[in-house]
């Protein structure tokens, strides 16, 4: 048996103190651990042992916090990150668990608001989001769930298209075209949806010039090219 002679907070971390057995320091604890203990007390082997997996356990929930602070993450990020800092498995996975249980992870969630977010600040199609989902831990079948709300490829390609359309409203038809899908297509929708969108964008971005410049120039190029898309 060990006497616990000082327990005082370490001057790098106030968050953790040292705890001095017989006079000399035998180990460092999170507070949260080492709340109970008091100067005086007898610790075992047993107990010492008992509190340093204890302390470890806390040390990874509070890194898998710090990581979370930045954004939300998939089970599978916390898993890797957690082992890449050298934790052992039996320790991430209760950490994982006790994370779960506190709503603080899930993929389910975390692939609603992926979507979610995607949908409405950066479009893109549904297979990309998929894939996307999958780099991350995310299952197929949870991807597919979270985008059983989400506006189609077609919509989505149509917005996506939107926000880039000024960049592209002074060139012909051709170059407009051969960016545009070149755009589109980076954003993983198919052929098919971009030809459509591409008609669309193109009618709606000569008919602004014509209300800007007071002119019906564009009209018969409308004509000609809606019938050759």
């Amino acid at each position: 048996m060990a006497i616990i002679t000082a327990i005082h907070a370490q001057k790098r971390n106030p968050n953790r103190v040292n705890v001095d057995l017989d006079g000399e320091f035998a180990f460092g604890l999170s507070r949260v651990v080492a709340a109970w203990l008091k100067v005086g007390s007898t610790l075992s082997a047993e107990k010492i042992a008992r509190l340093q997996a204890e302390d470890e356990h806390e040390v990874a929930v509070q890194a898998a916090i710090h990581f979370l602070s930045y954004r939300p993450r998939t089970e599978q990020e916390i898993i890797r990150k957690l082992s890449d800092k050298g934790f052992t498995e039996s320790v991430v996975a209760a950490v994982v668990e006790r994370l779960k249980q506190s709503q603080m992870i899930g993929d389910e969630r975390f692939a609603q608001q992926w979507v979610e977010n995607r949908t409405a600040l950066r479009p893109r199609s549904h297979r990309l989001m998929v894939m996307e989902l999958r780099q991350k831990g995310v299952s197929d079948e949870t991807a597919q769930t979270a985008l059983e709300d989400a506006p189609d490829d077609e919509t989505l390609a149509y917005q996506a298209g939107l926000a880039r359309m000024n960049r592209y409203a002074a060139l012909d038809f051709q170059e407009f075209r051969k960016k545009m899908s070149a755009y589109l297509g980076r954003k993983g929708f198919s052929y098919g949806v971009v030809s459509g969108v591409i008609n669309r964008l193109w009618k709606e971005c000569r008919a602004v010039g014509e209300r800007e410049n007071g002119s019906d120039s564009f009209s018969s190029e409308i004509e000609t090219i809606g019938k050759g898309i």
